[in-house]
């Protein structure tokens, strides 16, 4: 039996310490939209992710030195699953719109050059665009990206194989960091946002290079969407990264759009973010 549809989905891939969780609220706008959507954990996220044993435990032992279950995580193994997930989407909808947030965009990119027949636009929301620089750190730590607000790191690196956060320290000012990198425009009085983060990233989200190409990444037309008070990624940054993609595709430049607020608009600004995001998917 064919089950293609007529329909245009949107595969909404998350960031860094986040998850399909994060989606929600947008993926509801965008149902009221008429535009399905489908939220994908990557390796290491969602309900089933590990976390630190002392994690959750009063005084949270260890959670500065404990090697993470996720430690050894590839880009390459993250690529494999949003692959594998867009190949299952592929056949049942005319249309695939790959939409990515933070640090998603590195697999998203990946994906869309290892397989750009699965893909038929990318939406970068404030996202990693690998195409002038290869890992997410080259502009994390440009000098353009100075006045970002980085969220505080738990242990080395080196020892935990992860990037580590705490967002459910209690240690105040560990939280308010976190919130003003995410969440600067989050009322302060909801704090459920802290029990949905992850402690642990993997390194390689942020450090594996990833190459794109003209010939394939560079086939799939792109949209990015600039936060402009985003303080995790600063909107200097985000353009930069817009301008060396474009250099490497001349003939075919990412479509850009605004949205005022910081970096979580998913959470804090679901009906404007969903607005956008069904104007691209209902694109003939």
């Amino acid at each position: 039996m064919n089950q293609t549809t007529s329909a245009t989905v949107a595969v909404l891939v998350h960031g860094a310490w986040h998850s399909s969780l994060h989606w929600t609220a947008t993926q509801r706008a965008m149902a009221r939209r008429g535009v399905p959507s489908i939220a994908v954990d990557l390796p290491g996220h969602g309900v089933n992710a590990p976390v630190p044993t002392g994690y959750l435990q009063p005084g949270q032992p260890g959670l500065a030195t404990e090697r993470s279950a996720l430690a050894d995580l590839t880009m390459a193994q993250i690529t494999d699953e949003l692959v594998a997930r867009l190949a299952e989407i592929r056949p049942r909808f005319r249309r695939v719109v790959l939409v990515a947030h933070s640090a998603g965009g590195g697999p998203a990119s990946a994906a869309a050059e290892r397989a750009p027949e699965l893909v038929d636009h990318i939406v970068y929301l404030s996202a990693f665009l690998p195409a002038g620089r290869p890992r997410f750190t080259d502009y994390i730590d440009a000098p353009e990206n100075a006045g970002a607000v980085h969220v505080p790191q738990v242990g080395d690196p080196a020892t935990t194989g992860v990037l580590r956060i705490n967002p459910i320290s209690a240690d105040p000012a560990e939280v308010a960091a976190i919130h003003r990198s995410f969440l600067a425009d989050w009322p302060a009085d909801r704090p459920g946002w802290r029990l949905l983060l992850h402690p642990d990233e993997p390194i390689a989200s942020l450090t594996a290079p990833i190459t794109v190409t003209a010939a394939r990444w560079g086939r799939v037309p792109r949209t990015y969407i600039r936060l402009t008070d985003d303080l995790a990624l600063p909107v200097v940054t985000q353009d930069l990264m817009v301008a060396e993609a474009d250099l490497v595709t001349p003939d075919l430049k990412t479509e850009l759009h605004s949205l005022p607020g910081a970096h979580s608009p998913f959470l804090t600004r679901p009906d404007e973010l969903a607005e956008l995001l069904a104007s691209t998917a209902n694109r003939s």
